[in-house]
């Protein structure tokens, strides 16, 4: 369903996300953004090697931990909190307590997530909506 418009829809949330991952940089109250196409992703020369825009998902790690990320998801007005990634719509999750909720904290903390970070499938919403979405919310997080 919908396969004639996947690689137009894939190549404008990948934009996007970019987009998105480099306007949060050095925000306050952001231990760190991940994308793979961010120039301190540890993969990065291996991603743009590969990958044409560095896919939908972009990761933020909060400073204050479960606090701050239960926060940031209560103050969203466009980004939906779901568990479930990659739709037209842009959806975020707090792994933590959601898809490895599972797992031990030290499990976890050996797969790198920690209680403050979210993971975000980015939608077909103009960016700088995004932005300034999770901007107002990283306020209401602070």
């Amino acid at each position: 369903k919908s396969l004639e418009t996947m690689d137009l829809r894939v190549r404008a949330q990948a934009h996007s996300a970019l987009k998105v991952a480099t306007a949060l940089q050095g925000q306050p109250g952001l231990a760190r953004v991940i994308h793979p196409f961010l120039s301190d992703h540890p993969q990065h020369g291996l991603a743009r090697a590969q990958m044409e825009a560095g896919g939908t998902m972009v990761a933020l790690e909060l400073e204050g931990g479960k606090a701050a990320a239960f926060k940031l998801l209560n103050a969203l007005r466009i980004i939906v909190i779901s568990n479930n990634l990659g739709d037209a719509k842009s959806i975020i999750t707090h792994p933590a307590t959601t898809t490895h909720q599972r797992l031990t904290p030290e499990q976890r903390a050996g797969l790198g997530i920690s209680d403050g970070l979210l993971r975000l499938s980015i939608g077909l919403e103009d960016a700088d909506d995004l932005i300034a979405d999770l901007g107002q919310a990283l306020a209401a997080a602070r």
